[in-house]
């Protein structure tokens, strides 16, 4: 049978603002109680005490400011760098595609310092690249099939400790930042210690100012 904290974990789950206010230690407990009772006695099909939902909410909130400094702590080792002058092409997946890739290395090698990621899904493969290289990736992928060509980007890579792999919400955590600040992304790459997220030039200093006012607090 559901519990009482399973039914208020999942609504505080379904609701990043709730999320958050707990997290940091801001909502009062007894009058969320009352505001999401209806609900939670809805679901279980009984009569919930107030007291019960307040001390269901004590719990996760408590996992979750646990979390939240966990979080913090590993995005604080992090240090941040921008690259600019980045065009994003993505092309169909095809039969000849892989071929094209180590041209595509094999040009980006004799320039130094150039940008170039890879990322190759089910269906499209996504090349991310300086724009001094941008002529020469064309015309290696002429004969394929491109879906969409973007530029004026810029990257933020943000390196992160080896904790991250086995922490939970991480990404989530700049993401969200990103997103209730009105900052908008093109991509997010991932490797094993390294998140870099691509932008629109005109928001990068935006995104730049606010990742790392979160890094040094």
């Amino acid at each position: 049978m559901i519990s009482t904290t399973e039914v208020v974990h999942d609504l505080i789950q379904n609701s990043p603002l709730l999320e958050d206010g707990l997290a940091r230690g801001i909502i009062s407990y007894s009058a969320l109680a009352r505001d999401i009772r209806p609900h939670i006695e809805k679901k279980l099909m009984k009569s919930i005490t107030r007291g019960a939902i307040v001390m269901a909410l004590k719990r996760s909130s408590i996992l979750l400011q646990k979390r939240s400094r966990t979080i913090q702590h590993i995005v604080k080792l992090n240090r941040l760098s921008v690259r600019s002058g980045l065009v994003e092409f993505t092309y169909n997946n095809s039969d000849t595609i892989v071929e094209k890739y180590k041209e595509v290395f094999a040009v980006a090698e004799k320039r130094k310092d150039v940008f170039c990621t890879l990322s190759q899904g089910v269906r499209e493969t996504m090349i991310v690249i300086g724009e001094e290289i941008a002529v020469e990736v064309e015309r290696i992928f002429k004969n394929e099939r491109l879906i969409a060509k973007i530029e004026n980007l810029s990257s933020i890579i943000i390196l992160l400790s080896k904790e991250t792999v086995n922490t939970p919400g991480v990404y989530y955590s700049i993401l969200k930042l990103l997103a209730w600040n009105g900052i908008s992304f093109v991509d997010v790459i991932s490797t094993y210690s390294e998140l870099t997220i691509i932008f629109s030039n005109n928001e990068i200093d935006k995104a730049f100012s606010l990742l790392n006012h979160y890094k040094d607090n």
